[in-house]
Formats: C-alpha cells, sequence, structure tokens
C-alpha cells in the first residue's frame, strides 16, 4: 500500500527531524520507530549543505521503512541565501526520492510577512509547482507561518486560498499571547474541521501547550511531535510518548 498522510482514522504521529547530519536523522529514526513513530518529518533546510544531495535523502527514507514522509525546505538555516527556484528544484528532487508529503511555503516566488503571496504570477508558479508535484505522486501540504494571533476569519481565509492553489493539506502557525487566545485557537480549529473541506494542521507559539496537544483531537491531520529535544529543535513540539498518551488514552 502506498504511503500516504490522507485519510487516516487517527492523526499519525509524524516525528519531525531537525538534524545537520544524516547520521544523526537516522538514530532519530530508529529510536522513533522503536517507541511507535507512525510518520516522519525531515526538515531539509537543517541538513548541512554538503548532505542536501538526492542520495543523501534516498538512504534517509529508506531508513524510515515505509512510513509516510513529510519534507520541508524552508528558506531559513542551511538554506539561507537559496533563490525560491532552486527551493522549488529542491521539492521536485525530494519528490523523485520518495517523499509522501512536500511543504510548499504559501509566499513562494513572493515572499510576505504572513507567509501568503499575493503576487498573481507567484500564486501561478506555485499552482504549477503543486501540479508538477502531484504528477510525480507526492502529496502537498501548503504552509503559512503567521507567527502572530490571527482572528478565526483571517485563519478560514489563509486556508481556503492553500485549498485554491491545489493543496491536499493546509498548514497555518499562528500564536497565543495568553489563555484567552489559545482557547481561541482550539475553537478556529473546530471551525477549519467544520468548514475547509480538505485536511489541515492548525499549530500555534507562545502559549501553546494545550492547542499544540489537543489540536489533533479537535481535527487535525498529522501530529508533529519530537523523540527527543535537543538545541535544534522545536521546543513547543511535544515528546513522541506524551503525544501518543494523549491520542490514544484521552476517551474524547
Amino acid at each position: 500500500m502506498k504511503a500516504t498522510f490522507l485519510n487516516h482514522e487517527k492523526p499519525l504521529m509524524t516525528v519531525i527531524l531537525q538534524c545537520e547530519t544524516p547520521e544523526v536523522a537516522i538514530g532519530r529514526i530508529r529510536n522513533a520507530l522503536h517507541c511507535g513513530g507512525e510518520a516522519f518529518g525531515l526538515q531539509v533546510e537543517s541538513l548541512l549543505r554538503e548532505y542536501q544531495k538526492e542520495e543523501i535523502y534516498c538512504k534517509i527514507f529508506k531508513e524510515m521503512q515505509g512510513r509516510p514522509i513529510y519534507v520541508t525546505n524552508y528558506r531559513k538555516h542551511q538554506n539561507f541565501g537559496k533563490t525560491d527556484e532552486e527551493l522549488a528544484e529542491g521539492f521536485l528532487g525530494l519528490a523523485d526520492c520518495g517523499a509522501t508529503l512536500v511543504d510548499v511555503m504559501g509566499d513562494l516566488y513572493d515572499p510576505q510577512p504572513d507567509e501568503v503571496a499575493i503576487d498573481g504570477a507567484a500564486i501561478q508558479k506555485q499552482m504549477e509547482l503543486i501540479d508538477k508535484l502531484h504528477s510525480k505522486g507526492a502529496e502537498v501540504l501548503m504552509s503559512s507561518h503567521v507567527l502572530k494571533y490571527t482572528p478565526a476569519e483571517r485563519v478560514l481565509e489563509i486556508a481556503l486560498e492553500h485549498k485554491r492553489r491545489g493543496a491536499d493539506i493546509s498548514k497555518i502557525v499562528t500564536a497565543a499571547e495568553n489563555m484567552e487566545q489559545q482557547i481561541e485557537n482550539l475553537r478556529i480549529t473546530n471551525l477549519l474541521k467544520k468548514e475547509l473541506g480538505i485536511p489541515f494542521l492548525f499549530l500555534s507559539g507562545g502559549e501553546s501547550s494545550i492547542h499544540r496537544r489537543l489540536g489533533m483531537k479537535l481535527g487535525c491531520c498529522m501530529h508533529l511531535c519530537v523523540y527527543e529535544h535537543d538545541v535544534r529543535s522545536t521546543f513547543p513540539q511535544p515528546l513522541l510518548s506524551v503525544s501518543k498518551a494523549i491520542r490514544d488514552d484521552m476517551g474524547f
């Protein structure tokens, strides 16, 4: 059966890998498989440039033993200075190596503060890239890292735009400055479930511990977690061991 991030009964425990070398990534993969990791997310921008090669990606993917593979290739970290055209070529190469789900930034070809492109020509290029990725058998997630508290109407607007551009999954990352905003983000998660019509991943930073852990119970199609925390991991991402307990043992 072909790996997929779509149409699962439960959100997949997706172990994020932010590693500079393939050896560290492979060690994390083996440990996470032993602890019940169901999918993996390789953040290519964390790999040292010398390891950003298709033969390395294939080597890392092989260790995942057929689990669904989510990949990012953001502008930051080791990718600083690359053009968006170079990043797009990287997406296509990752699809050729067997990536299941490719993260196309919502402002690819037109950088914007909220990561939502507004230039018509850039949007058309995004849609053409998504078509190419689909033709290679990859699923596409479109992401917008807004990174600030965002009202429900705007979150839904961004998600619907991701859908219009051809994304299979919409990913939006906002923030919460206090508990009231975090509770509102939980409500927005439920709103996306009712209104969007495609799978989604809605996350937040700041005051986000509850939202990060319970979003998967309210409709998020996947759950980003880590096997362990280190200086390169995203601290709000919960541990795999904690996340599985929340998903499988909380009875709602």
